[in-house]
């Protein structure tokens, strides 16, 4: 019964948008862009740019990243792009933007890592190769002398920092379980010489290595004041003989060879645009600089085929010249983004959109590699969310999937969307920065992340032209996007909002469907109701975000024209606060309640302070906290990519108090269990962020 009043609410919600949509035309043109576009990809030279990009990057030194930029500049030029750049962000281990600080440059020419102690046959004693596999040294791994260095193995049982502090590891070479990244400060501290990791996201790849690729003292990036301890990455199945040899003969010793160095040096990038007719820009961007196929070449070369697919659609006739310029950004990971948006604000400020493309081109035939969209920051809801859901929705189905049986034929890949992630370049969102931002993932099959088993006969044409249909049709709509399709996305995005609502109020009649007290259902109505206001507010600024896409003189008619849009949102919102109301009451009689329920608001001690408090942020993006050590951060956790308080970061505009933006946090994500208030503290004590009133 539930379910049926849910679909007679849904209907009722809908009607009066079903009725008066004038965007049939609108959606038939994105229909025939993405037809227009899959016909003319070429999945093969979507592979050729890929394989291509590996061969360089999967050395992961600075000297094989220039390789890389060098490369793809030519390739843009080869692929009729135009505007080719070049570019690089200091790797000097001291500049920074936003709050990321740069990592120095590196470069290695040879490392080894052999057994010495038990003798062993030639063909075990090795453990590590880089000329053979890059991966088995970690990325800024430190030199030896040009003779080598031997050092004992210790086995790490434990890896809380307390307890590795307390271990006799002064001068040995530590076999670490779990990422010896995470480890590195503690290791520095208790006087390590190195470590030998044998941590892995995938065990069942026996001779797959985990690519190390963070070996700074307080977070990712190597920088000035890193300790230059050495670090390998050796084979699940390496790892079992090591610990093997040490459970028979007590100890192991090994001779490290490494010829590695430190320098100031760039850390490149390139960019490249099809002009359009005005200065907006959409933009697409990946990231180069890393060791694998699926992470992160075929994001880039899904980028290189969208983009060639387009140009030559474009110079073929048989798509107008865009308004807008589409710009595509390839560049490392975070460390270039930030670097490119802090120097090229001109180009962010203009852009209106953006879609990162940070994800695997994995076998159609292998489960878990349907592509997942993820959303905007809700303080940054948009349009842009509800567009890229239509495209997969106009997309995927038509895929055919193929299988072996001649007689089964599946039509339509599986696709998802989930909330704002981080992790990757997904972060344009962030209001100090202002570009709406899709993050496109898909699952890799046989999990191979950072490892070295990532390799191109992986990597599927099919979905790389997937990939690339996908980001060109985005591309190019939004590029043209006027008042006609600003409409149309607006009422996108007011079905997106009722779909949110009623998500949200399911989960809340099961809730209340099980509450056993007077107290609980207060509890419960008070925060229904405060999500119903909370999420109708979001649906309207997705809506009203449309503005962006006409001229200033035209945004008036355009903000009449959305009115009814947001009256229908605010009506359909009070309708589910009824159902919640009703549903409580019909509660309260199943257990006897003759009383009405009230809302119920539970204190917090904190409210009161809070509310005395204006964060006012210093400078664009994340706080990663990488130039304060990890145990000088009483307990807080790094900013580079906790949710938590990241979301509570992106609510604080200088004008909110804290306690809004704690309620916000909350409405987005849930219950947290960060004390935010002392976070922020935290935060101003070390200049990270100001306060406009309040101690």
């Amino acid at each position: 019964m539930k379910r049926i009043l849910l679909v007679l609410s849904v209907l009722l919600g809908l009607s009066a948008v079903l009725l008066s949509s004038p965007a049939s035309e609108s959606n038939l043109s994105l229909e025939r862009l993405i037809q227009a576009i899959r016909s003319e990809v070429y999945p093969d030279e979507a592979m050729d740019f890929m394989r291509r990009l590996y061969s360089t990057d999967r050395w992961s030194t600075f000297p094989k990243y220039a390789e890389t930029a060098e490369y793809l500049k030519n390739a843009m030029t080869g692929i009729g792009l135009q505007q080719v750049e070049t570019l690089a962000a200091p790797a000097d281990g001291t500049s920074q933007f936003g709050y990321w600080t740069e990592p120095l440059a590196w470069d290695v020419k040879e490392a080894r890592l052999e057994i010495i102690d038990p003798a062993l046959p030639h063909s075990e004693r090795t453990l590590a190769d880089f000329q053979k596999a890059p991966c088995s040294v970690c990325m800024w791994s430190g030199p030896t002398p040009p003779e080598g260095i031997t050092a004992q193995v210790a086995d790490l049982k434990e890896t809380k920092p307390e307890a590795i502090a307390k271990l006799d590891l002064h001068g040995k070479l530590v076999l670490t379980p779990h990422n010896a990244a995470d480890l590195k400060w503690a290791l520095a501290k208790a006087g390590a010489l190195g470590a030998i990791n044998t941590s892995t996201e995938n065990p069942n790849l026996p001779d797959g290595r985990q690519w190390v690729n963070a070996w700074g003292d307080n977070g990712w990036a190597f920088t000035k004041g890193s300790t230059r301890l050495l670090c390998f990455s050796i084979s699940p199945r390496e790892a079992t003989l090591v610990r093997k040899l040490l459970a028979k003969n007590g100890t192991v010793r090994v001779k490290a060879t490494v010829e590695s160095r430190y320098y100031n040096g760039p850390y490149p990038y390139a960019t490249a645009v099809i002009p359009g007719v005005d200065s907006e820009e959409v933009l697409t961007l990946g990231h180069t600089s890393e060791q694998g196929a699926q992470d992160n070449a075929t994001g880039v070369s899904a980028m290189l085929e969208g983009a060639a697919t387009l140009n030559r659609l474009i110079t073929s006739g048989k798509l107008p010249r865009p308004r807008r310029t589409i710009r595509i950004l390839t560049m490392p990971e975070l460390y270039g983004s930030m670097h490119y948006i802090a120097t090229h604000s001109d180009r962010i400020h203009r852009t209106i959109a953006a879609l990162c493309l940070d994800t695997p081109a994995a076998a159609y035939e292998l489960p878990g590699t349907e592509y997942t969209f993820f959303m905007n920051p809700q303080v940054s809801s948009s349009y842009v969310d509800a567009f890229v859901l239509k495209i997969a929705e106009d997309y995927f189905p038509t895929v055919d999937m193929g299988t072996p049986d001649p007689y089964v034929r599946r039509i339509g890949r599986l696709w998802h969307w989930s909330p704002f992630g981080t992790g990757t370049d997904s972060y344009l969102g962030d209001p100090t920065i202002g570009v709406p931002n899709i993050w496109v993932y898909g699952g890799s099959g046989v999990v191979t992340h950072h490892n070295s088993e990532d390799t191109p006969d992986r990597v599927d044409s099919r979905s790389l032209r997937d990939l690339s249909t996908v980001d060109a049709a985005f591309l190019y709509y939004l590029a043209n996007a006027g008042r006609d399709e600003a409409k149309w996305l607006a009422e996108l995005s007011e079905s997106r909002g009722y779909d949110l609502i009623l998500r949200s109020v399911d989960s809340y009649l099961d809730r209340i469907a099980v509450a056993k007290s007077p107290q609980e259902l207060g509890g419960l109505l008070l925060e229904a109701k405060q999500k119903m206001t909370y999420l109708v507010g979001r649906g309207i600024q997705a809506v009203n975000s449309v503005e962006r896409l006409v001229p200033e003189p035209d945004r008036g008619a355009l903000q009449t024209s959305l009115a009814p849009l947001a009256a229908r949102l605010n009506q359909f919102g009070d309708n589910q606060s009824l159902r919640i109301q009703n549903a409580v009451r019909a509660r309260a009689g199943v257990l006897g309640i003759s009383s009405p329920i009230e809302p119920v608001e539970t204190s917090d001690p904190d409210t009161a302070v809070a509310s005395s408090i204006v964060v006012k942020r210093v400078r664009f993006g994340t706080i990663p906290l990488d130039d304060i050590a990890p145990d000088q951060r009483e307990g807080y956790p790094s900013g580079a990519w906790d949710i938590p308080v990241i979301t509570a970061l992106y609510w604080c505009d200088g004008h909110r108090t804290l306690a809004e933006v704690i309620h916000l946090t909350k409405m987005e994500l849930g219950p947290t269990k960060i004390d935010f208030v002392g976070y922020f503290r935290f935060l101003r004590k070390h200049g990270y962020v100001e306060f406009v009133k309040g101690n």
